[in-house]
């Protein structure tokens, strides 16, 4: 009978299969008086009649490997042949393997079944201890010294193949290689050495922590006192610990527990100690705590006889002599290698519990589900009625379980082993005969007399596929959910490769329930991981879809599995090269973390964001990173990490990109000021420190101010303005007494200003706006009419926050208009979020006691200093404009009349008021309202207040309508142009030009033109100095903006007249300051395109006689002159040469397009191919 192949069932299954066998040969054995059958006459290797009895493949002979005794293969045939029943432990195999030195096949033999799944104890714990492989030093042992099992190992040349053949070792250079051995030499000291030096410090602590015997027999004595642990103890517990967290997917508790015992290398068992094998798993010591389990650590060469009972019957011809007795050593080994298979048969007898338990669940199941089968059941009655064979007879189909009895398998029904419970088993024959019972899954039975045998080898031409996976799975069908999620757990790693890119999120729903409901952690590992990398650059529809997925999947599972296997994913995908990819984890980070514990939410996944928003380059991911760090804000409860999230909002505020810094206005800002507000630090030090650092910036950049930090701190303050106000109306003395039931009015629309996000609206942060509007009635009587008594939060808006502000803006440029409008846009947002009444009665005041406009300061002969600062512009257009109605613009009004008369007067500088102009000029809604200002100005009775108004029409031109510059601004600078005064009728010229270079209606710039003409050519005008200097300088402004005609027929020909003018002024002071702003000027007008008339009767002449004047005043000035008189005159005469040649050059260039035109299509027709680009140019034939 032929051999059966002992590597085709586990341990577990053949120990099942033997035990029922050896009772059945036990019976016929020839202890009990039943002679065996002989032997078969075919069987070389069947023993001889004094041959020693069999035991069990494990001779007591060491034979060479060279074939002197039996070899293994004729071993394993002689003691399996006669019984295909009978099957050879792999475990036996291995102990044979290690006895006659077979290491290398032995090791296959281990890396085969690790492979499968199967690790076998012996191989693994001979294998991980390295004392079976060290090279042994010195003089050999002696021959009656006992070697472990593997002996001294020597090191194997390794087989040079053709991949690791080093052919520079085989040149010339002879002595190169010895050259390298020396150097392998040499390295392998070192490490010996090094390796000898440990062992030693090893020993020696080793031996420091052994106590006196005295002590160990008091803690063997009394088990309540605890023996010190020792260092070899500590490190082998400590892998043991570290390899159960990584096992049980609690990978970042590993991680710490790596580095606070960073002195240890837990990828290493040999780190441990030599000579150490690795022992079992911390599960497995747990479940064999109560029984010891002496594992075969101690191994000797040694033969171990099999008792003549357990051998099948036709393997013994004759009663065998009686073997000598082992000596004592030798009994020790056997009773040890008992002992373990013990242990062995011990674990199995758990694991066969476990599955009947799983197996009574099923029928459980199947009970309670047997009222409503699938309709696809087939009928196993059929094949039971007709095929009464026994279960030695095979299907066909069939193929082993693989599946512990978990699947409705369709391959084939086979009987059980062993005889079942016959209650059990009546119960299962009534539920199956309730499932067999049903219409739906009856099938016609045929009236045929088939053989079995012959039945199924009929069926088996049906083509069914079942020696795959894939077959496998298709033939069998689950019966329960924990079935249905290993399914899953097998067959979606295969399926998602095969799905489209842009179908993948469909997949989302199965990966997320199979990684939710199945019962191992490397399979929901590998489930998750294939959901973060499922579409490798998802859009955002797809990383929504995931990201709900994930937050499904934690509300299922809980924090402490987010926290095992939803982070460890993130935390891979950080460093992605995709984008995409790093976007999707900044977004989980926050959608997971309300699910996250409080610890790991505001550490690990912290640092993770804090990481990308300092490292990631792509604007979209750090955008994510601080709404994320928003919600994040949103649930932290560590009061420690405030000065953290300080540094991140200012880190974030700073970022180049726009879409980041909007981000963090709408969800990081005011997170983290709900967080202050809990914390009763938004007042305290918030607020504070935004305002310190705008202070600091004020005093270092005197001179140079840098614009963007404060524009950073000032937009802060500004976003947290609503959480400000929240804080005041939740902390006032009426809170309490406010009512949400009756009629509440709604608040108006235009009551706050449009908020940035939802975050930032002040009924969102309060709750409703049902609670909004009852607080607001009381706020507004209480600031009317009870006051502020008590109320400590608004004291301290009105008492430190408001005066600090107003410093603040007091030594701010007021030439920089950046912080003009930023600062004018703080202070509206704060007027228009607390309220008319307060505005009205605590702001305005502060400002009006700084800027004391009264009528003895009107009248002064000197001005007020703080209206020169920014504190003007910032209070008219910060606090002014608030509300709109009549008496809030009568108020404006007036204020800026006397500031401008004040400045006037005063003879002060005008750029606070020109500040004013400028930011109010901006909204057309106060364009009227400037306007009226201007024209009291027009109307004053001092020549100082008309001059002003005649130069802020300048300002307002460019912003306002031509409709209105027609109707209002031309009529006032007419009329100020036959002002009395000189320098009034001078003060309109820069206006004037202005609408010389805005204003496109040919009327009105023929009055401006007509205007400018009577400065210039009005005779009461030839000797005003300062006149001549307006226009000039008027000239240069709005010269290369203006319309062309203007500026060759009018402009140019009296530039030229002044510079001629110019030549003949006696007084030299008089004659530099014209020259100076002349050579401005033409400076300005040369990169104008001018005709060649003009250039030649006017430009050219110009420029020659600033040159003359240039000579004697200013030489350096001269040579930049004659530079550009040369160029003018190189100007003329190549454009006189253009137009000689310009119907050849039109001809020409024709040519040339239609030249290059055929050329390129001639291009566009080839191909990459070399060959017909050189045909291009070759000559047609």
């Amino acid at each position: 009978m032929a051999s059966v192949n002992p590597f085709n069932l586990s341990d577990s299954e053949e120990e099942a299969e033997r035990r029922p066998n050896e009772t059945v040969d036990t019976a016929r054995s020839p202890r009990h008086g039943a002679p065996g059958p002989p032997p078969p006459p075919g069987n070389p290797f069947s023993p001889p009649a004094d041959a020693e009895p069999p035991t069990l493949l494990l001779s007591s002979n060491r034979t060479s490997p060279s074939g002197e005794g039996i070899s293994l293969s004729a071993a394993a045939s002689s003691a399996m042949a006669g019984s295909a029943e009978t099957r050879v432990s792999v475990d036996v195999i291995a102990a044979q393997l290690l006895r006659d030195q077979y290491i290398l096949t032995a090791l296959e033999l281990h890396t085969e079944l690790l492979e499968g799944g199967r690790e076998l104890p012996r191989l693994r714990d001979y294998f991980s201890n390295p004392g079976n492989f060290e090279r042994q030093s010195g003089t050999p042992p002696a021959k009656d010294q006992v070697l472990g099992p593997g002996g001294p190992l020597n090191r194997a040349n390794s087989i040079s193949t053709l991949d690791s053949l080093d052919f520079a070792r085989y040149s010339d250079d002879g002595n190169r290689e010895s050259d390298e051995r020396v150097a392998v030499l040499e390295f392998e000291l070192r490490k010996a050495r090094d390796t000898i030096q440990a062992l030693r410090a090893n020993l020696t602590q080793a031996a420091e922590s052994e106590g006196p015997s005295q002590e160990r027999k008091n803690f063997k004595s009394s088990p309540e006192i605890q023996e010190p642990i020792r260092p070899l103890e500590k490190r082998a517990l400590n892998f043991l610990v570290n390899e159960y967290l990584l096992k049980n997917e609690c990978k970042l508790s590993s991680i710490t527990f790596s580095d606070e015992n960073d002195d240890q290398d837990f990828e290493l068992w040999d780190d441990v100690g030599l000579n150490i094998p690795k022992p079992p798993d911390l599960l497995h010591l747990y479940r064999n705590c109560g029984t010891p389990l002496s594992s075969p650590r101690s191994m000797a060469d040694v033969s171990v006889g099999m008792d003549l009972g357990d051998l099948p019957g036709n393997c013994i011809t004759q009663d065998p002599p009686k073997k000598p007795d082992l000596s004592q050593q030798q009994q020790n080994e056997v009773v040890q290698e008992l002992e373990y298979q013990i242990s062995l048969l011990d674990n199995e007898k758990q694991s066969l519990a476990e599955q009947i338990k799983k197996l009574q669940s099923e029928i459980q199941t199947l009970k309670r589900t047997v009222s409503s089968p699938p309709p696809t059941t087939l009928d196993l009655s059929s094949q039971n009625t007709s095929n009464p064979c026994s279960s030695s007879t095979t299907d066909p189909l069939s193929v082993p379980p693989t599946d512990n009895g978990k699947y409705l398998d369709i391959r084939g029904v086979a009987e059980p082993e062993s005889a079942p419970d016959p209650a059990s088993t009546q119960k299962t024959s009534q539920s199956h005969n309730e499932l067999k019972s049903r219409p739906a899954v009856q099938f016609d039975k045929p009236n045929r007399k088939l053989s079995p045998a012959f039945q199924q080898a009929l069926l088996s031409f049906c083509r069914m596929c079942s020696d795959s996976r894939l077959g496998a799975e298709v033939s069998r069908i689950a019966d329960s959910e924990e079935s249905v999620m290993l399914m899953l757990g097998r067959c979606l790693p295969h399926i998602v490769p095969n799905v489209l890119l842009a179908k993948r999120e469909e997949l989302i729903p199965l990966i997320l329930c199979t990684a939710c409901l199945h019962p191992e952690p490397k399979e929901r590992d590998q489930l998750l991981h294939i959901l973060f990398n499922l579409i490798k650059r998802p859009d955002d529809e797809q990383r929504q879809m995931i990201l709900t997925g994930c937050v499904a999947f934690a509300r299922h599972v809980g924090p402490t599995r987010v926290e095992a296997e939803l982070l460890p994913q993130c935390w891979e995908q950080i460093n992605h090269k995709y984008p995409e990819r790093r976007l999707l984890v900044a977004e989980s980070c926050g959608a997971l973390a309300p699910y996250l514990p409080k610890e790991i939410r505001s550490s690990l996944v912290l640092s993770i964001l804090q990481q990308m928003l300092t490292e990631d380059k792509a604007d979209m991911v750090r955008e994510a990173v601080v709404k994320s760090l928003g919600i994040i804000m949103g649930f932290i409860d560590d009061a420690d990490k405030y000065s953290q999230g300080f540094e991140l909002m200012l880190m974030s505020l700073g970022d180049p990109s726009e879409r980041v810094v909007s981000a963090v206005h709408q969800v990081f800002i005011p997170a983290f000021a709900a967080w202050t507000t809990e914390l009763g630090t938004l007042q305290s030090a918030l607020i504070p420190s935004l305002l310190a650092r705008i202070e600091k910036l004020l005093m270092q950049g005197e001179h140079s101010l840098d614009e963007h930090k404060l524009h950073v701190f000032l937009s802060a303050l500004q976003s947290l303005i609503p959480p400000l106000f929240a804080v005041v109306l939740q902390n006032a003395p009426f809170t309490s007494r406010a009512k949400l039931h009756g009629d509440i009015p709604a608040i108006e629309v235009t009551r706050f200003p449009r908020p940035a996000s939802p975050l930032q609206d002040v009924a969102t942060i309060i709750g409703s706006r049902e609670t909004l509007s009852a607080l607001l009635l009381l706020y507004d009587h209480q600031l009317e009419h009870e006051g502020t008594t008590g109320w400590e939060s608004l004291l301290w808006v009105v008492n430190q926050l408001l005066p600090l502000l107003i410093d603040i803006v007091g030594r701010i440029n007021v030439s920089s208009s950046t912080c003009v409008h930023e600062f004018s846009r703080f202070f509206w947002r704060l007027c228009r979020t607390f309220g008319k009444i307060f505005t009205n009665t605590k702001v305005k005041p502060q400002f009006q006691e700084i800027l004391r406009l009264s009528e003895e300061d009107v009248d002064a002969s000197v001005g007020n200093g703080i209206l020169t600062k920014a504190t003007v512009p910032i209070y008219a257009t910060g606090v002014l404009t608030c509300y709109n109605q009549d008496e809030d613009r009568k108020l404006l009004v007036g204020f800026l009349e006397d500031v401008m008369t004040t400045l006037s007067l005063s003879h002060a500088p005008l750029d606070s008021l020109k500040a004013s102009f400028v930011e109010l000029g901006a909204n057309p809604v106060y364009h009227e309202l400037l306007l009226t200002v201007l024209w009291y100005g027009v109307v004053h009775t001092s020549a100082l207040v008309r001059c002003t108004a005649a130069r802020m029409f300048e300002l307002l031109v460019k912003g306002v309508n031509e409709t209105l510059v027609a109707q209002r601004v031309a009529p006032a600078l007419i009329t100020l142009s036959s002002d009395p005064e000189i320098s009034v009728r001078i003060s309109t010229i820069p206006a004037f030009g202005t609408i010389m270079e805005t204003v496109t209606q040919k009327e009105l710039l023929e009055r401006v033109k007509m205007q400018l003409a009577s400065f210039l050519e009005d005779p009461q005008y030839q000797d005003q100095h300062s006149l001549h200097m307006e226009i000039i300088r008027t000239f240069g402004r709005v010269g290369p903006n203006a319309e062309p005609r203007f500026r060759d027929d009018f402009v140019l020909p009296h530039l030229h007249k002044l510079a001629l003018g110019n030549n003949s002024q006696s007084v030299e002071s008089k004659r530099i300051d014209i020259a100076m702003q002349l050579f401005e000027a033409y400076s300005a007008l040369s990169c104008c395109f001018i005709s060649e008339d003009v250039m030649i009767n006017h430009f050219l002449p110009g420029l020659r006689c600033l040159r003359t004047d240039m000579e004697q005043l200013s030489p350096e000035h001269e040579v930049i002159l004659s530079s550009m008189v040369k160029e003018c005159e190189i100007k003329v005469e190549n454009r006189g040469m253009a137009d000689a040649q310009g119907s050849m050059s039109i001809a020409s260039s024709l040519v040339g397009e239609d030249a290059k035109t055929k050329f390129l299509s001639k291009m566009g027709q080839l191909t990459t191919s070399g060959a017909m680009l050189a045909n291009v140019f070759q000559r047609k034939k």
